[in-house]
C-alpha cells in the first residue's frame, strides 16, 4: 500500500474519530469517492488502534484510577471509584460485542459499505444528535454515571457498527438524551471507546497472526502511529471547544454530507 495512501487514511481517521461525524464512514467513502484502492478493514482497525493511544494519554487520570482500582474490581468491591468506572465501561461494551458477532457471522458487516447507507446514517443520526443535544438537560455528570445509563449508552454504541452512524456521535446522543452535560457526554463517549477499540484491535491481531502478511503489519504500524498524532490533536481541540459551543456545527456537517452522498448514490 503506498505511503501517501496510508498517511491520508491515518490523518482522516485521527481527525474524525472523536468528532461525531463517523470516522469509519469517512474511511469507507475515501476509496469510493476518490478512486483509491480500498484500504480494507485491517487498516481501518489499525488506525482505530492508533486513536486508542490518544484517548489513553488525554484521559490518563481516569485510566490510572481504573488500574489502581483493578484489585478492588477483581474482588467485586465497587466502592472504589476506579473499580466502579472500569466495571461500567465493561458493561457498556457487552452490547457492542454481541452485535458485532452477529454481523460478522451473518456476513452483513461486509455488505454495509455502500454510499447510500452511509448517506442515510449520516443524515438520520445527525438529526438524532441535534434533537438529543437541544432537548437534553444538563443535570448529569460523569461522577454519577450508573449501570442503567452505561447499558443504555452501550446499546446505542452497538449501532455504530453500521457505517456512518458514528460511535462517538451515537454515544454522545445517548448521553445527552439522558441529561449529561456536553463535556461529560463527550468524556464518557471517549472512555467507552477504549474497550471497544481493544476488542476490534484484538480481533485484528488474531486475524493477522493467522497468516504471513508482513506488509500488512508494516502498513498497520505506520497507520496507527500517524492516526495517534492526528487524534491527540483533534481530541484536545474538541474538548476545548465543547466548553463554549454546542454540537450543532457537527450536525450541519453531517446533514450536508448525508444529502450530498444520497444525491451521488441515487443519480
Amino acid at each position: 500500500m503506498p505511503l501517501f495512501h496510508i498517511v491520508l487514511v491515518a490523518i482522516l481517521q485521527g481527525l474524525t474519530e472523536f468528532l461525531p461525524v463517523s470516522s469509519s464512514g469517512h474511511l469507507i467513502l475515501l476509496p469510493k469517492l476518490t478512486g483509491l484502492e480500498d484500504q480494507g478493514q485491517a487498516i481501518d482497525i489499525a488506525v482505530h488502534v492508533g486513536t486508542l493511544g490518544a484517548v489513553l494519554i488525554y484521559f490518563r487520570k481516569d485510566f490510572t484510577a481504573i488500574l489502581r482500582g483493578l484489585p478492588a474490581l477483581l474482588r467485586g468491591d465497587m466502592a472504589h471509584p476506579g473499580a466502579r468506572l472500569g466495571a461500567l465501561l465493561l458493561l457498556a461494551t457487552i452490547p457492542l460485542v454481541i452485535f458485532g458477532m452477529l454481523l460478522k457471522f451473518s456476513g452483513l458487516d461486509a455488505q454495509m459499505r455502500s454510499v447510500a447507507l452511509i448517506g442515510w446514517t449520516m443524515l438520520i443520526f445527525g438529526l438524532v444528535l441535534y434533537l438529543a443535544d437541544q432537548r437534553g438537560q444538563m443535570t448529569q455528570t460523569t461522577d454519577i454515571w450508573n449501570r442503567r445509563d452505561a447499558l443504555r449508552m452501550g446499546i446505542a454504541q452497538a449501532l455504530a457498527l453500521v457505517p456512518g452512524t458514528s460511535r462517538s456521535g451515537i454515544t454522545i446522543s445517548a448521553a445527552r438524551a439522558l441529561g449529561y452535560q456536553r463535556e461529560d457526554a463527550a468524556r464518557l463517549a471517549m472512555l467507552m471507546s477504549v474497550p471497544a477499540i481493544l476488542v476490534s484491535g484484538g480481533y485484528l491481531l488474531w486475524e493477522t497472526a493467522s497468516g504471513n502478511q508482513p506488509d500488512l503489519w508494516r502498513d498497520g504500524a505506520i497507520a496507527a502511529g500517524m492516526s495517534f498524532i492526528a487524534a491527540l490533536f483533534a481530541l484536545a481541540l474538541m474538548m476545548r471547544l465543547l466548553r463554549s459551543i454546542s454540537y450543532t456545527p457537527y450536525v450541519i456537517y453531517r446533514v450536508a454530507l448525508g444529502l450530498v452522498l444520497l444525491g451521488i448514490a441515487y443519480t
